[in-house]
């Protein structure tokens, strides 16, 4: 398989002119090694080669005076305070550009080590290949939406793909194989590697069964109300533990928290956050769906379809143009908006729905917000049709399709 243009690898480019350190740092196998080696940087380690581990443990500052720079140091989170040695070296004698570095967690996970680092290190969340990624179609979706969708009208998209990208996901390798039982096998392999090694590494986990059933019941949340103590109840873990587990889940990108959209003019507003696992694939994989057919009988099916428009809402918000906060809307008395994207100046509601038609009562929660906002831009549905419709004055129904 020819290697799949990133998105994020303009402002990957522009992170080296102005910073000595870059950190790319995204799930195991999401394809960070694979992005920083497209950097046309010959010099290459990884922490993961044990001789190379043991001598940058042993003698960190001769290790890091050794290297031929600039280099890539890959799976740098094996060693996080190899991140103070850099940070030494790179104070005598600033240089931008000098160390690529990635790794399988977020330095909010390692808070000194981020502190020692403000104003030195650049960083970029890297996710699983967003629909256009796959298609090798431009343009961010956040942008388009940001702007004049009357261009689109009554343009036709397809859906027939949607069901089938959900089930694979994002991650690169599942691309490279089309039979349906080692796609199962992958997916099985990359959550016990997972688990096994980024997991433990990072967490003194004593219990690792109690850990995996952790893991499977907050994946199968996803698209929830974040209930700390229902999940951590039906894991039998106490607070101290869950909360380190959850840390971990979070720092190594397997699940996100979606903070909900809070003004001072909106009233009785939910104040929990949601949560959302980062692929639909490993979703679907723990729902043992495999198939379209599967997919679409699960009861599950309402959740799945929204994990996979905030992860490419979220893929998008990474590189786009326009930055915007990505925030879900709910009231105690139910009104619900799945996304809202929020530009500071302006608002966009986003609502999903998986039927094939559209009404004006699709958009009645987004009618609701409008009326609570001075600076409400447009609503947005995204639906199983084919169309791109204007159902109102700034509210449009979108195919899924667009977002491909």
């Amino acid at each position: 398989m020819e290697y799949i243009n990133r998105f994020i690898i303009e402002d990957i480019k522009n992170y080296l002119k102005y910073f000595p350190v870059l950190l790319i740092s995204g799930a195991r196998q999401v394809g960070k090694s694979t992005l920083a080696l497209h950097l046309n940087i010959k010099n290459y380690i990884t922490l993961d080669d044990i001789n190379i581990y043991e001598m940058a443990k042993n003698d960190p500052k001769g290790f890091i005076e050794s290297l031929e720079k600039p280099v890539i140091i890959d799976e740098a989170q094996r060693l996080p305070n190899l991140m103070i040695t850099i940070k030494e070296f790179i104070d005598k004698d600033r240089k931008n550009g000098e160390f690529i570095l990635t790794g399988s967690a977020s330095l909010q996970g390692f808070k000194d080590i981020s502190d020692s680092l403000a104003g030195r290190i650049g960083i970029v969340e890297l996710y699983p290949l967003s629909l256009k990624e796959k298609n090798g179609h431009s343009g961010n979706i956040i942008d388009i939406f940001a702007q004049d969708l009357d261009t689109y009208l009554l343009k036709e998209f397809d859906n027939s793909k949607i069901i089938p990208n959900i089930i694979d996901g994002g991650y690169p390798e599942i691309l490279k194989i089309d039979d349906l039982k080692a796609k199962y096998l992958w997916f099985s392999s990359y959550i016990r590697t997972y688990i096994e090694s980024d997991a433990k590494e990072l967490a003194n986990i004593r219990n690792i069964d109690k850990f995996i059933v952790m893991y499977r019941l907050t994946m199968l949340r996803s698209g929830n109300i974040f209930n700390k103590n229902e999940i951590q109840n039906e894991c039998g873990l106490d607070n101290k533990t869950f909360d380190s587990y959850f840390n971990v889940l979070e720092h190594t990108y397997q699940v996100k928290k979606l903070k909900p959209f809070f003004k001072n003019e909106l009233k009785r507003v939910i104040k929990s956050p949601k949560i959302y696992a980062t692929d639909t694939g490993v979703l679907s994989y723990l729902l043992q769906i495999t198939i379209p057919e599967e997919y679409i009988s699960s009861h599950y099916k309402g959740n799945i379809l929204e994990t996979f428009v905030f992860n490419e809402l979220l893929k998008a918000q990474t590189y786009a143009n326009k930055k915007c906060e990505l925030y879900y809307y709910r009231t105690s008395d139910q009104k619900e908006v799945d996304f809202i994207l929020d530009f500071s100046s302006n608002i966009i509601a986003i609502e999903i729905k998986s039927s094939k038609s559209i009404s004006k009562d699709d958009f009645k929660h987004i009618y609701h917000l409008q009326t609570q906002l001075s600076n409400f831009d447009k609503g947005i549905v995204l639906y199983n049709g084919d169309k791109v419709l204007r159902i109102d004055a700034n509210m449009y129904a979108i195919p899924l399709g667009f977002l491909a």
